[in-house]
């Protein structure tokens, strides 16, 4: 038979993985600063008009972490596996060159509108509309590039890793495009297409699985690739990669619901998101075992591989996150652990356990390869994992030990039947020696990335990079092949598969979602609930510049130890109905501060305007920043109208013509705060035209819609 000889390109490996390298410091450090800030809000003196507070930064830092740092591991993981997988070049040069540059763009537009404040607030889908159009495209060339290099292959069968890209691929292009659905109102700013009980659904259906089809399955892949290259061993199951494969991508995309048990969310839908969540850890487990047991034979080799010990750690650290993944969707944990930091450790022990250990270790034994040497020092390798490990534990253990402070502080009551720590600083007060912990376990993670970028850089100055690796395989006929195991078959088979694939993960987010926006009665609706006020509306979009729904949730569950918190007096948990016009919903997850879904008329402006000013003079010993800007800055009274035309685009009832009278509604409602705030001993003098102003308005909102249950009724 003959041989047809062609070559693998090893540049565009290269540039991904120095990409990844420099974002992966640049990520890692942006995580540290954040989490300084939680426990020493003033770090940097007075705020350069807030880019660089917690609220902007803690978004920058999730976005370079997860599209930046392991997204270029992806694909430089891909453009090294799957030409070498298939027998193939990469279908186009031009087009991964195209995808780099493009994606490197893409997160140099991020890191610079974060800061400024140009965000739509929704986990993981943060960036405004036209990188949400950028991030399309890019996605659509990598699309091309890659099912073409399958098209093109000179291997009949696609191997398990290719199976994991193609799901990734065919699910992430579905999840961004469903929930970056928005209306824009300006160049750099939007509204989410759904409101409320269905912008929840939507967003948790996206983020959930943006962790599972891009943190999760494209590393799977390129577990499935790098880790029997690096032990010189077959995968241990063929089997077990099939049920894995095809149960996890179609469980998985029901799970969302899990992030919004005891929220607004319909019962039936939060039930689904927990049945399919525990069923979930069966096809993890699968394989995590199937990656463990890989290295049957090859453990004396681990002990002194610093390649195989990052894998297994990143592997044992898979199975822990997905095993605590279904344990918080059981209500009963669910209850008591979500808002508080377990939930932050559960997401980093995925994060620096599985992404950053398996990206560590594939470029331990990638770098080498390409530059034709050894390992600079296989010394500083170890010292990376120890060190690295270390952070691990220091970053988790703490915040697991905030996780107990905070559940049993938030539920417990004294012998006469009230909240034993009704102030909720209490409870924050408490857990500052954990955030400093978990603040020097990120620093000695950085400090392993940082060991690990210095010893690959000897390891290249100390070897010859192959830009082109030469290769040959039989050119791949088309016949008929009998026999042989059922998915046998379906590999030779791309485009079936692809949509199979398609179709596997279409089911769980058809069944979810449709009930939810086609039968209105999943979604109540309340009389008395109305629009926000033009000013209320500016309030709240600067809220959301600010970064406060990640510190702050507006979601009191229906618990008595949370209705006699946030609202002793009417006793009223959070209702569906309330969050009708909220485009986007701002429900958040974690609880740094109280909840202010209740917040509205509980305190006068004057405390508003001094504690957004200066937190401490309100609440002595508040971990919040102040923010200065919002009594220098005006609110942009130019886009009212705009503002209110989008709205009733999306179905807020504003009347017709309402935009010609909205601005003179603002400024009434601003003068009317600033005579009040000007009345009060002691007097405070302010402008109508600032921010604080506006944002004050939005905060006496909150909540103040329904005091009574007899105002519940159902959409007709």
């Amino acid at each position: 038979m003959q041989l047809e000889k062609f070559k693998y390109d090893n540049t565009i490996v290269k540039y991904f993985a120095f990409a990844t390298t420099f974002w992966g410091i640049v990520g890692m450090l942006v995580g540290l600063i954040a989490a300084i800030l939680m426990f020493y809000p003033n770090l940097f003196g007075g705020l350069h008009d807030g880019w660089n507070s917690f609220g902007r930064l803690r978004p920058l830092h999730t976005n370079a972490v997860i599209f930046a740092f392991v997204g270029n591991m992806i694909f430089a993981g891909v453009y090294y596996s799957m030409p070498r997988l298939l027998k193939t070049p990469m279908y186009s040069k031009f087009l991964g060159y195209v995808h780099f540059w493009g994606w490197q763009l893409i997160i140099v537009a991020a890191a610079i509108t974060l800061p400024l404040g140009f965000t739509t607030s929704k986990e993981y889908a943060e960036l405004e509309w036209p990188i949400d159009i950028m991030i399309t495209l890019v996605w659509v060339v990598f699309g091309i590039n890659m099912i073409g290099t399958v098209l093109i292959r000179r291997e009949r069968h696609m191997y398990v890793a290719i199976w994991f890209y193609i799901a990734s691929l065919v699910t992430v292009a579905v999840l961004h495009i469903v929930n970056s659905i928005e209306l824009p109102i300006s160049f750099m700013k939007s509204y989410s297409w759904y409101a409320g009980v269905q912008d929840a659904l939507v967003q948790w259906w996206y983020g959930h699985n943006a962790v599972a089809f891009f943190l999760t399955t494209p590393f799977l892949g390129l577990m499935y690739y790098f880790l029997p290259k690096a032990a010189n061993r077959p995968v241990y199951s063929y089997k077990l990669s099939i049920i894995h494969f095809w149960s996890l991508i179609f469980i998985y995309i029901w799970a969302g619901p899990h992030h919004l048990l005891y929220t607004s969310l319909p019962d039936w839908a939060q039930s689904l998101g927990v049945v399919f969540s525990f069923m979930l850890i069966a096809p993890s487990w699968g394989g995590m075992l199937n990656g463990l047991l890989t290295l049957r034979g090859a453990w004396d080799r681990v002990r002194e591989d610093p390649v195989l010990k990052f894998m297994v750690v990143a592997i044992t650290a898979y199975g822990m996150s997905t095993f605590e993944g279904p344990m918080l969707s059981f209500k009963n944990f669910n209850a008591v652990a979500h808002f508080t930091d377990y939930i932050i450790a559960h997401v980093h022990v995925g994060g620096l356990g599985w992404n950053g250990f398996l990206t560590f270790g594939i470029l331990y034994w990638m770098i080498p390869k390409m530059w034709n040497t050894t390992l600079h020092s296989r010394k500083l390798a170890n010292m990376h994992f120890w060190i690295g490990t270390l952070g691990i534990l220091f970053y988790a253990l703490p915040l697991y030990a905030a996780f107990f402070v905070q559940s049993s502080m938030w539920f417990q009551f004294n012998e006469f039947g009230k909240l034993e720590y009704n102030n909720f600083l209490d409870t924050v007060t408490q857990i500052v020696p954990m955030y400093v912990f978990r603040a020097f376990g990120g620093a000695l993670y950085l400090a392993g990335a940082i060991i690990m970028v210095v010893n690959l850089w000897k390891t290249m100055a100390k070897g010859s990079f192959q830009a082109e690796e030469e290769a040959e395989a039989p050119k791949l006929e088309k016949k008929k092949i009998l026999g042989g195991h059922w998915h046998a078959a379906l590999e030779r088979k791309p485009v079936l598969f692809t949509v199979l694939s398609l179709v596997a993960i279409l089911i769980g987010g058809i069944f979810e979602m449709v009930p939810t926006f086609l039968i209105k009665s999943n979604v109540p609706t309340i009389e008395n609930v109305k629009p926000y006020t033009p000013l209320e509306l500016h309030g709240r979009d600067i809220y959301i510049r600010e970064g406060c729904a990640y510190c702050h949730s507006q979601m009191i569950r229906p618990f008595r130890a949370e209705v006699l918190r946030y609202d002793p007096n009417d006793m009223e948990y959070s209702k569906a109905g309330e969050f009708v016009y909220d485009h986007p919903f701002l429900w958040g997850s974690k609880r740094t501060g109280p909840d202010l879904h209740r917040v509205g008329k509980k305190y006068g402006h004057d405390w508003h305007y001094n504690h957004m000013y200066d937190p401490t003079t309100t609440s002595p010993g508040s971990l919040m920043p102040s923010y200065p800007w919002l009594y220098e800055n005006s609110y942009d009274k130019a886009a009212t109208e705009d503002k209110i035309s989008a709205m009733r685009t999306l179905g807020v009832p504003y009347e017709e013509g309402y935009e010609a009278q909205a601005v003179a509604d603002s400024e009434k409602q601003a003068q009317e705060i600033v005579d009040q705030l000007a009345a009060g001993e002691p007097s405070i003098q302010s402008h109508p035209d600032l921010e604080i102003i506006a944002l004050i308005a939005y905060l006496q909102r909150l909540g103040t819609d329904i005091k009574v249950e007899e105002n519940l009724t159902e959409n007709k």
